[in-house]
Formats: C-alpha cells, structure tokens, sequence
C-alpha cells in the first residue's frame, strides 16, 4: 500500500494536545496504510512521538487582518495546505480537524476517487433543508487532496483572489472559498456514513433532547464536533443558549474518546 499523509492544525489555547493524540491514536488504529501524521502548530509540547511536528507559515502575501480576523494564524491557513511544498507533505493527504472522534476504518478515505479532491458536504439544519436541500459548498473538518504540484493551483488562486477570499459578505466561511477555489466542478463529496455529524446526525430533536441522550450513528468513520458541542461537552452535557441546543451527558461519547 502507498504511503499517505495525515494532516491537522493547533494554534491557540481552546485545544490542548490531548486533542492532537487521540486523533492520531484513533488514525492508527484505524488506517491499514504506513502513513506520515503532521501536526501544524504553535505549541508542540505535549505531542506524542508519532506526531510530527511542523511550525507555522507566515501569513500569506497580501494578508490583511480584518475584523473578523485579526490575528494570524487564522482558519485561512487551510487555504495555505495546498501550496507546493507545505510542510513537506506530497501525495495523498487526509486532512483532519482536531475536535473529530475516529470510529472505524479510514482506508476507504483513500480509496474512493484517488486522485481527486474529497471533501464533506455541509450539514445544514434539517428546517433550512425543506425547500433548498443541501448546499452546494464543503464542510473543511475533512477534506482528501493531493499535496504538491498538483494542487498548488488552489493556493494561487487564493492569493489572486484574497481581498475578496477573507471577505465574510462573499464568502461567510474559509469553507465556501475552498470550495470555489478548488472548482466545484473538481469537488467529490464523501460518500454518505464517512463522516456523521454529532449536532445533525447523533443530537436529539427538541424536545426529545431533552430526555433523551444522543443516539449513536452506526456507520460512520469519523464523528465530526463542528461548532458547539465539543466532545467534552458532549460528554458532560451541554446546555446552550436555546433549549433546541440542549444535549444531555454521552456516555458512548465519553468510552470513544477515552479509548
């Protein structure tokens, strides 16, 4: 089998590294292939030996700050993953964030469509889906490219377009430009069960959510905690702003993430 690549990003203090291990842990558990596990970060401590570890590029040039943006690094630099180059990576590469649970194998990431760019299909609420369906843009949390020469050009494209890139009234997420960027006519979505979404797929519907415990999803490979809840909130409970965003403490969630 060929050898692939495993790819994250850490910066900041809302993710510890215990986020980065148990991903790499559940990777390889998981994944048949000899793989490379690359951690871009600004903070290494705490790392397992597997995990290699890569600093930071510079912002990009052009980059600006905003008001939604301020610092660097930024969520942009999922955009910067696709340069030539970047942290040494080439070939097949799965790109993982870090608040993600593996619960089964990952080889069929690599299997589907080699050689062209995989990504999940954004999950949006089940009341904005009765009469538009699902959108037509990428959820980045997971996301299968082919690193180097072959996708520079989607980083290139970024700093031709990066002014109107990072500008939140035309395209609300890094993801929606990511998408754009790579072309939608490029855009494979992964098949239905690789990834389940804890808030769509696993979260009760108001009111049962407020009786009943999250289900767990029976075909999935990955579970993705995009926004709130967390793991850890999944595991204790969480109680958002409305009662429609309650969950209540998973135990399944807790015995998956301290496996």
């Amino acid at each position: 089998m060929e050898n692939v690549n495993i790819l994250c990003l850490k910066w900041g203090r809302r993710y510890g590294a215990e986020y980065v291990n148990r991903l790499y842990r559940g990777v390889k558990a998981n994944l048949r292939r000899p793989f490379r596990f690359v951690c871009v970060t600004d903070d290494p401590s705490g790392l397992d030996a597997g995990v290699d570890a890569q600093p930071f590029p510079p912002p990009p040039p052009g980059w600006k700050p905003n008001a939604r943006y301020k610092r660097w690094p930024s969520i942009y630099v999922k955009l910067l993953v696709f340069r030539n180059g970047f942290a040494g990576l080439e070939g097949p590469t799965l790109f993982l964030d870090i608040d993600q649970i593996i619960t089964g194998g990952l080889d069929c990431f690599f299997d589907f469509r080699p050689g062209e760019f995989c990504i999940i299909r954004n999950w949006i609420e089940l009341r904005k889906r009765i009469f538009r369906g699902l959108p037509k843009i990428g959820n980045s949390s997971c996301f299968r490219f082919d690193a180097g020469e072959k996708s520079d050009y989607v980083y290139r494209r970024f700093l031709s377009e990066i002014e109107d890139a990072i500008d939140p009234s035309k395209y609300p997420t890094e993801q929606a430009y990511m998408t754009h960027a790579v072309g939608l006519d490029r855009v494979n979505w992964w098949p239905s069960g690789y990834v389940s979404s804890f808030k769509r797929s696993c979260a009760r519907v108001f009111p049962l959510n407020l009786f009943l415990a999250p289900r767990r999803p029976k075909r999935a490979r990955i579970l993705c905690f995009h926004g709130k809840p967390d793991p850890a909130d999944a595991i204790n409970g969480y109680r958002g702003k409305h009662l429609n965003t309650w969950v209540l403490p998973c135990e399944w969630v807790r015995k998956l993430w301290e496996a």
